[in-house]
């Protein structure tokens, strides 16, 4: 509604039984606050009586579609500063105790002794700052067993203490041929395997062998 805040009390009245049944809303928080900011100032909302601030209220909550009691809200912060202010949303945080360098201490720690379990390595780290003085142990030192393997479980942890190593290739003796070695120890038995390429020329010498002495029996029964 263009000026909608320049309205008399009495169309103001009529706008509101006119729009019964009738709801408002979609602009943002900022604009919704400073057109209510706006209007209370030209009604002069300061000055009006019980009965013309219901009004009002009644009007600023059918138009922006916020309800009264943030209307009534907003109003009191209007009396208290003059001007009504969008507050930015804070996340909480909880203090940061760790540094990233405690963590790439800690990462660096871990691949000098293989990442033991939690409570050596909290003897380690108190240890490096009681007995040799190393001040960047501080922290570290009075660090509990479950939060240190907090610490990582984080991604920077994981990025400080990774260790890559080269693939190293294993040699495997595939159709090696080699004479038996029992080690002058009984029991050993020699079992030659066939080469892929021999096995055909095997098979056929097998089979001249079975065609021979099917031809030598039937030779005797004669």
């Amino acid at each position: 509604m263009q000026n909608a805040e320049d309205l008399s009390p009495t169309q103001i009245g009529e706008f509101l039984k006119a729009s019964e049944g009738i709801d408002f809303g979609g602009t943002s928080r900022a604009e919704a606050y400073g057109w209510i900011q706006q209007t209370l100032i030209e009604q002069e909302y300061g000055r009006q009586r019980k009965k013309e601030r219901g009004v009002i209220r009644a009007y600023l909550s059918k138009v922006t579609g916020r309800s009264l009691a943030q209307i009534t809200r907003l109003i009191r912060l209007y009396i208290q500063l003059g001007r009504i202010e969008t507050t930015p949303y804070q996340r909480h945080r909880f203090a940061t105790k760790y540094t990233q360098a405690d963590v790439a201490l800690l990462a660096d720690v871990d691949r000098a002794h293989e990442r033991m379990n939690g409570p050596a390595t909290l003897r380690v780290l108190k240890r490096e700052y009681e007995q040799f003085g190393k001040a960047e142990f501080v922290r570290l030192a009075g660090i509990s067993v479950a939060h240190l393997y907090n610490l990582r479980g984080s991604a920077k942890y994981r990025k400080q203490a990774a260790v890559f190593e080269r693939t190293r290739p294993t040699a495997v003796l595939i159709g090696e041929r080699r004479k038996p070695n029992p080690q002058d120890r009984p029991g050993f038995l020699r079992v030659d395997t066939v080469h892929p390429g021999e096995s055909a020329t095997l098979q056929r010498d097998w089979d001249g062998a079975k065609a021979l002495k099917r031809k030598a029996c039937i030779t005797s029964m004669r």
